[in-house]
């Protein structure tokens, strides 16, 4: 593992994951922590979802807390395609830190901070908020696989569905019990060993059919193909998921199939294991998530928040002023 003490952060340290070099921890010392929650004490969960301009702030006071060096960091690491992805911590979250901030409101405005740093968080159709909470249980009769405790979920993109562009997705631990296994899996596109075979295929650049359950609230179809235009030449971006592409011939149908199995026995797959309280950032179009199966427990309990969106040059705001 190589860990950075300096290189000009200030209130954090970094280190690449022992499993996976790509994937870099950052650690928020105490110090930054209580000074964060003590500019943002005066603040309420409610507050930020009734006021978006207060989520810059409370982005702004977390940078502040390192210098202003925190968010110019994790920037140049998720769009840094060797990289393109953090796994966020926290050296201490005591009550003696938080300010009478409770636990899970800290978390919160700590995720809605990072957030803010890397860029614009979409509108969570399935919450009608900017972000979405979610309980992980014993039993589920949901109409996808996100709740369900006991199949692994498979490796994919976010945003897969919808018409906005996914830049970026956080994916927060809140609280846990009764709770083993359900580590998070993530693969990194240029680690996947038959990419070649699915990039190259005459099927790579053709639109397919997007849709969702009726749990996500979005109500239109969308077209696009699985493998994006590249940022840069002989890069490729994916956005892919298996649940939600619905072939329309045989040719997707098989196409499909075997990109499915091919990413599900990838060997370079690897296991992450969060914290309370700690969160993975990752390059959507880079980088496929998914979870492994938890350990039947009657009182299983996991609860998860998600924030997902674009970068500031992606948001299609224009501030030309009309002459």
């Amino acid at each position: 593992m190589k860990t950075s003490l300096n290189k000009g952060n200030v209130g954090f340290v970094t280190s690449s994951h022992p499993s996976n070099e790509r994937l870099q921890i950052v650690t928020l010392s105490r110090n930054t922590v209580n000074n964060f929650s003590e500019k943002i004490s005066n603040f309420d969960v409610q507050s930020v979802e009734y006021k978006p301009f207060l989520r810059f702030f409370i982005a702004n006071s977390l940078n502040q807390a390192t210098q202003n060096t925190l968010g110019n960091y994790l920037l140049k690491t998720i769009k840094d395609r060797s990289t393109g992805a953090v796994l966020l911590e926290c050296e201490s979250m005591d009550d003696s830190i938080l300010n009478g901030t409770d636990f899970i409101d800290f978390n919160i405005l700590l995720s809605t901070a990072i957030s803010h740093l890397i860029g614009v968080p979409n509108l969570d159709s399935m919450s009608g908020k900017f972000y979405a909470r979610f309980s992980v249980k014993n039993e589920d009769n949901s109409d996808s696989y996100l709740r369900q405790a006991h199949r692994r979920m498979e490796l994919h993109n976010d945003g897969t569905y919808v018409k906005e562009p996914t830049d970026w997705v956080i994916m927060q631990k809140m609280l846990e019990v009764n709770v083993d296994g359900g580590d998070s899996l993530i693969l990194h596109v240029d680690d996947w060993q038959d990419l070649d075979k699915f990039y190259q295929h005459p099927l790579a650049k053709e639109n397919l059919q997007w849709s969702s359950p009726a749990s996500k609230n979005v109500g239109y179809k969308t077209y696009h193909p699985i493998f994006l235009d590249e940022q840069v030449e002989g890069e490729p971006r994916m956005s892919f998921i298996d649940q939600f592409v619905e072939p329309l011939n045989m040719d997707q149908g098989l196409y499909l199939y075997e990109m499915g199995e091919s990413l599900e026995t990838e060997d370079n797959t690897f296991n992450v294991q969060l914290l309370e309280g700690s969160m993975l950032i990752i390059n959507n179009y880079i980088w496929l998530h998914g979870r492994d199966k938890f350990v039947p427990h009657k009182n299983l309990h996991r609860e998860l928040l998600r924030q997902r969106g674009v970068f500031v040059e992606n948001t299609g705001y224009d501030n030309k002023k009309n002459v």
